[in-house]
């Protein structure tokens, strides 16, 4: 006697389902899982020295008791000129945040004309690429979020079209301190 179950057979049809499947769950997670989660206080953010675009200095030190958003760009990234528009729009409309842009390995001028193109405010300038090093930067944009005790909490590389969500969590989740 002879089996009539039906074989279960994988086409191709089935692994684009399954590929676009986990397209959509890492899209998912990426916009609303990770922008959420926090590491714990382990990482002590550097002491970093950076120029203003407009003059003067900007310590990362001198902003403890706040938390900090670095947003890591260079003007030749194209996901960087969709990003930091949102970011900063996302800082005109939250005043007590304090979220600084910083160019990463580009001359003065360059970062100058970038910035007034986009209309981005407060830049601070790294062209010896020191960020890099000294916060893991691998690519752009990139957000680094230091909490208000100076430990690097989270770290959100690429384009993330819900950038404006994820500085909202942090915010809440990672208060000033007293």
């Amino acid at each position: 006697m002879q089996s009539s179950a039906p074989k279960q057979v994988f086409t191709r049809g089935r692994v684009w389902d399954v590929l676009a499947l986990l397209v959509v769950a890492f899209a998912l997670w990426k916009l609303f899982i990770a922008p959420r989660s926090f590491a714990p206080r382990t990482l002590v953010a550097p002491n970093a020295v950076y120029e203003r675009l407009n003059g003067g200095t900007f310590r990362v030190a001198d902003q403890r008791g706040r938390t900090l958003f670095l947003d890591f760009f260079a003007s030749w990234c194209a996901p960087c000129k969709v990003e930091l528009p949102i970011v900063q729009a996302w800082a005109n409309n939250h005043p007590d945040a304090v979220v600084v842009p910083v160019d990463v390995g580009e001359p003065r001028l360059t970062v100058a004309a970038f910035a007034q193109r986009l209309h981005v405010h407060g830049v601070v300038i790294d062209p010896h690429s020191s960020a890099r090093a000294l916060f893991s930067v691998s690519g752009f944009p990139t957000v680094v979020v230091i909490d208000s005790a100076g430990y690097i909490r989270a770290k959100w590389e690429g384009l993330n079209p819900a950038i404006a969500l994820a500085l909202s969590n942090a915010e809440k989740k990672l208060p000033a301190a007293p």
